[in-house]
């Protein structure tokens, strides 16, 4: 016998909870009025486990939390956390404002224990669009099988980006390639290979190099080192330069022609692909160290060298096929172990694809996305969908920052509110971005 789901209504609900649509669910906490739930397929809250070394540090400092940067006495703040735990003194004293990655993943998971809103083990099957009743229905799955319709006037599209692997390593066994995400669960396969073999550079592969050098000095594998880039290039973190990670660069950036943004991008790579100057001074330091020892395993970074194929020969080794960038020749490399340290993409959601037609994209199929964050969509939709890390395209490099998220959420809960339910810095950078107006 069939039974109808349970059906409840909400003003907004967000799908998929990392930091950014977990932000939206504490800064809505304190909203009077609005109703908004977060739903996430999985049991609980985890971050960036396959990466989450000992000594791995954030790279922005706590003030970049879930809430503070738009409401500095809200009641999940970095340091209310801090006061709960009964660390805000030992915090102060360490001098060291940038959180361990193992600390940052305990706040979002303290968070979201104070959220009722935050609903795990909550996957969505499909979405819809009513036109009749303007809202949006989603068929919901609990972990318990049982099934829920929502109704939701607005949506928020939050989860997260897909590893990449690249086509040229995308037919290597899964014995033979891991990717940066999956580096610490696969320990076992590493510690096995005589051979391990990094393509792509920025944090993570670096700080996945880090991890093998030291197992390189203590007998381990042999190291290789694999990079495009024409150099191990920090990340630009100097003052002036993140001033263009700021909402007043966002804003400026959106105002401009897609193939001005796109350009951009492509120029703005150091960034989101650069490598922290501490990680790069342990690289260093490892390697100075190497001379001091005898009968180690070989280690070898090359620049500027592009993987154009891969393949894995009857002895169970992979080889792949390269191109020195400088000159164009072609060399083969071969090695036990890859790991792609290949970055993420944005992934298509399967649930959405009922409402594929209402969604406006532009050439590149990607969504046409407002200053607001939302999407554009067919006319007489009168709901909105908003996203999160979704649109680099449009608001530029800094979108993926955890710095910006408090201040999309805000920017998010003012659109759905319809009032400034939370204030916007007005100026946030020193620089002027744009054309003078008017006369002298």
């Amino acid at each position: 016998m069939s039974t109808t789901p349970a059906t409840t209504e909400h003003d907004v609900v967000a799908v998929g909870c990392g930091p950014f649509n977990l932000g939206l669910a504490a800064l809505a906490s304190t909203v009077d009025g609005l109703d908004l739930v977060v739903l996430e397929e999985r049991p609980e809250l985890t971050w960036h486990r396959g990466m989450m070394f000992g000594d791995a540090s954030m790279q922005v400092n706590f003030l970049a939390d879930l809430v503070t940067l738009v409401s500095p006495s809200h009641p999940l703040s970095f340091l209310e956390y801090l006061h709960d735990m009964d660390r805000l003194y030992t915090f102060t004293v360490r001098e060291n404002f940038f959180p361990s990655r193992r600390e940052y993943e305990d706040y979002l998971r303290w968070a979201a224990a104070r959220l009722p809103s935050v609903r795990f083990s909550h996957r969505v099957e499909e979405v819809h669009w009513d036109a009749g009743a303007e809202r949006f229905t989603l068929d919901v799955v609990r972990g318990d099988g049982a099934r829920l319709r929502m109704l939701a006037r607005n949506l928020v599209l939050g989860i997260g980006t897909a590893p990449h692997v690249p086509e040229a390593l995308a037919a290597l066994p899964p014995s033979a390639l891991l990717h940066t995400s999956d580096y610490l669960y696969r320990a076992e396969d590493v510690a096995r290979a005589g051979k391990v073999t990094v393509v792509g550079s920025g944090q993570s592969g670096a700080e996945v190099v880090v991890d093998l050098l030291g197992r390189n000095l203590e007998g381990g594998p042999a190291v290789s080192w694999l990079t495009r880039t024409p150099s191990f290039a920090p990340l630009d973190y100097t003052r002036m330069v993140l001033e263009m990670t700021t909402p007043a660069y966002m804003q400026y950036f959106h105002s401009l022609p897609e193939e001005a943004r796109d350009r951009l991008v492509g120029e703005q790579w150091q960034f989101y692909k650069g490598i922290s100057t501490d990680t790069l001074d342990e690289i260093h330091e490892l390697l100075y160290r190497r001379q001091l020892e005898h009968g180690l395993a070989d280690v070898e970074l090359r620049i500027g060298t592009t993987v154009e194929a891969a393949r894995t020969e009857t002895s169970g080794r992979t080889v792949l096929v390269c191109r020195h960038r400088d000159s164009g020749e072609r060399f083969e490399h071969t090695t036990d172990l890859v790991v792609a340290a290949t970055g993420y993409r944005n992934r298509a959601p399967a649930f959405m694809e009922p409402v594929d037609d209402l969604i406006r994209r532009d050439d590149r199929g990607r969504y046409k996305v407002r200053l607001d964050h939302s999407v554009e969509l067919a006319d007489g939709v009168t709901g909105r969908v908003f996203v999160a890390n979704a649109e680099v395209h449009s608001h530029g490099v800094s979108a993926p920052n955890l710095d910006i998220g408090a201040v999309r959420n805000a920017t998010i809960l003012n659109a759905v509110t319809g009032r400034e339910t939370y204030r916007l810095p007005k100026r946030s950078a020193f620089t002027r971005f744009d054309v003078p107006r008017g006369t002298a």
